[in-house]
């Protein structure tokens, strides 16, 4: 069994968002929270819960936590992540803003986390469901995506997925071509096919996440010939456009704005005119950069859409 190295960054249920986008920005996107804070009602409503841990005195703490191989430089990574740290002090209460480190075992953290991922309703027609679990509460007419996320980001409950699922449902026509870019857990391609999207496409640079996505294709029933997944860079990768099965009549990215910024200069060419481009993973921050980039690139904002801290594009190709 492969060991992990654990980083666990002391801060306060207040920055646990900041801190969560930072990672993302130096493209760490397996992101574990521990906090006290309550459920709220709102958020009980949206789950289907059937197990919570014992209630703990909310002292306004939390721990934000993620993993990196074994042979990670360990020491570069703390300094990388405390200059980020440092440098939310001007703006954000971030209490102790301490880095730990610690060794892990991969059943460890792969496995320990399932408790916690129960069966959820994203809107009225969408339930996304843990594999390991049952579910017996659907009704007529609902959508339930079967997920195991592995080590890949994605199951369907952050803020920025929810937002590209809603953003898929008002703009995507059936039989539309379909490019997930970043495609993570597979999850925002699955549930366009399952919304009747034509022939979709899903990339992802990391090939560990291809491989959970295509295990969440068979489980949920998709034709691989009507879902392809690809390894792969976008931005970068010459000659890759070739393999894909463009041009799109819609392309969704839930990644993060470093990456979309440049992405939005490249998806263009894969893009039919008139071609609907989604972007989420937007810390709101960033909110007015994305903006600026989208329209130098050629786009026309049709909106943005707001979550908690984070924002979600749907623009235009010209």
């Amino acid at each position: 069994m492969q060991s992990w190295t654990k980083f666990i960054i002391e801060t306060t249920e207040a920055a646990e968002e900041a801190v969560i986008a930072a990672l993302m920005e130096m493209g760490i996107t397996s992101v574990e929270t521990i906090d006290a804070r309550p459920i709220t009602e709102e958020e009980k409503k949206a789950m289907f819960i059937d197990y919570l841990p014992d209630p703990k005195d909310d002292d306004g703490t939390a721990q934000v936590c993620f993993y990196l191989e074994e042979d990670c430089d360990a020491e570069k990574t703390v300094h990388e992540v405390e200059a980020k740290l440092d440098a939310m002090r001007s703006f954000l209460e971030i209490g102790e803003g301490r880095v730990h480190v610690e060794q892990t075992r991969e059943e460890d953290w792969v496995n320990n986390w399932k408790a916690f991922f129960k069966p959820f309703r994203v809107d009225e027609q969408i339930v996304i469901k843990p594999t390991w679990e049952s579910y017996d509460d659907a009704r007529e007419g609902d959508l339930v995506i079967e997920m195991d996320p592995g080590t890949a980001f994605g199951t369907g409950a952050h803020e920025t997925t929810r937002l590209c699922i809603g953003a898929i449902r008002d703009y995507m026509k059936r039989g539309d071509r379909v490019l997930d870019a970043g495609t993570g857990s597979g999850i925002l391609a699955i549930i366009a096919k399952k919304l009747g999207a034509g022939p979709v496409d899903a990339v992802d640079i990391d090939p560990n996440a291809v491989s959970a996505a295509e295990e969440n294709v068979r489980i949920n029933g998709v034709d691989s010939e009507d879902l392809k997944l690809f390894a792969g860079d976008i931005i970068s990768d010459e000659g890759f456009s070739s393999e894909l099965n463009g041009p799109y009549d819609l392309i969704v990215a839930n990644i993060l704005a470093d990456v979309i910024i440049p992405l939005s200069g490249a998806v263009g060419s894969l893009m039919k005119p008139g071609a609907v481009f989604i972007s989420s993973g937007i810390i709101d921050s960033r909110e007015d950069e994305v903006r600026e980039a989208l329209v130098r690139n050629g786009f026309e904002v049709l909106e943005c859409r707001r979550m908690g801290d984070w924002r979600a594009f749907a623009a235009r190709w010209r």
